[in-house]
């Protein structure tokens, strides 16, 4: 027993000292951080010490609260505007009854489906190129909430591609930049006494912004000319 209080007074001890000598020491510098720099902010912090906003180019949110209609993709070249446009009747802001009105078979339902999503406003551009060839790209923006108005949009658009009567028919391509947008070709529609039917749809949704276009025309529609045209519109948000 006189051992091992002898050994376990030497440990206390050790340890004592030993707190004592690095009490006396001066403190050491920490090493710096091998991480060069932070993203953000990207300035330093203001004089009330909150965060330096982002710049306008890296601000997402900057961008989507602006003029709707700049994110449009623009007009390809050698294509034409529609009668509407022509007459100038469009200013590219659209209506939600009316845009409902023009776009689905069952204009009620959807007003109420997208109010009910809290659809914010919707822009939209549209162009004819070729005998018969229109398309239209459609900006439905949604406000911030409980919900994720885009997004609930979107997956109620899509779901419905592969099977219902007016979808078209297939599950679509994936679109490059985006994490779920696809593009579709839809069969041919003919009817005796009328040019066949050919339709291509792309969707999409990037924050609280859910894309739609189409394109219609009487002869085939290659896949490149809608999938180029969504990647184009989704370079612009």
């Amino acid at each position: 027993m006189i051992i091992a209080v002898a050994a376990l007074l030497g440990i206390v001890g050790g340890v004592a000292v030993g707190y004592g000598v690095q009490a006396e020491r001066e403190p050491t510098p920490l090493a710096a951080l091998s991480q060069p720099g932070l993203g953000y902010p990207a300035k330093p912090l203001s004089a009330d010490r909150a965060p330096a906003p982002l710049p306008a180019a890296q601000d997402r949110r900057v961008k989507t609260d602006r003029d709707l209609r700049k994110l449009l993709i623009d007009r390809p070249r050698g294509t034409r505007k529609t009668l509407i446009d022509e007459l100038g009747l469009g200013d590219g802001w659209e209506p939600l009854d009316q845009y409902v009105e023009r776009y689905y078979e069952d204009p009620h339902y959807m007003f109420e489906s997208l109010a009910g999503l809290d659809l914010r406003r919707v822009a939209s551009v549209a162009w004819e190129q070729g005998q018969h060839r229109e398309t239209e790209v459609w900006l439905l923006q949604f406000r911030s909430g409980d919900q994720h108005g885009a997004s609930e949009q979107f997956d109620d658009q899509i779901m419905y591609m592969p099977w219902d009567k007016d979808g078209a028919g297939n599950t679509g391509d994936a679109i490059k930049g985006s994490r779920e947008g696809r593009y579709f070709l839809y069969p041919v529609e003919r009817k005796a006494g009328y040019l066949p039917s050919y339709r291509a749809r792309a969707l999409a949704v990037r924050g609280d912004i859910a894309l739609d276009i189409s394109i219609f025309d009487t002869s085939p529609i290659s896949k490149k000319d809608i999938r180029t045209l969504a990647e184009r519109q989704l370079e612009r948000l």
